[in-house]
């Protein structure tokens, strides 16, 4: 059985220009009814769905349509591609884990920018010491 785009939508919870734009980038594929419509395989659904997922990890769509196009015959990933491309980004969204746990547990204190513009950083901050580590903000970004 064959989807619409608006069928497609509400299985995946992917508006319908997402879902043309998607196809736009090469990302899935929809075969044409008669008329012209789009249609989309079942398998598809899966497919969004890797794709939405991949994104809330943080995942360009540039690297999805990568790992994507690993794929032999283009088809959809199933439990054990999902784990081979997965792992090549585990690293990458540790490292993220680990800087929004910062960012939670330092989000009331200095974040390390060099400002001493407020009485804290110059509690936190003398004298510009997160200077000598590098620009930006410092106490975030690194690990201490």
């Amino acid at each position: 059985m064959e989807l619409t785009i608006g069928q497609l939508s509400d299985r995946t919870g992917i508006a319908t220009s997402a879902l043309r734009f998607y196809e736009a980038q090469g990302l899935i594929h929809a075969g044409r009814s008669e008329g012209g419509q789009r249609r989309y395989s079942r398998p598809t659904i899966r497919r969004v769905s890797f794709i939405r997922v991949a994104q809330q990890l943080g995942i360009s769509l540039a690297e999805i349509k990568q790992a994507l196009a690993s794929l032999p015959d283009h088809r959809t990933p199933n439990e054990q591609d999902w784990g081979r491309l997965s792992a090549a980004w585990r690293e990458r969204i540790t490292a993220r884990i680990r800087l929004l746990e910062r960012l939670r547990d330092r989000l009331d204190g200095c974040i390390g920018c060099g400002c001493l513009s407020l009485k804290r950083c110059r509690i936190l901050n003398p004298g510009d010491q997160a200077a000598e580590r590098g620009s930006g903000p410092r106490f975030l970004l690194e690990d201490d």
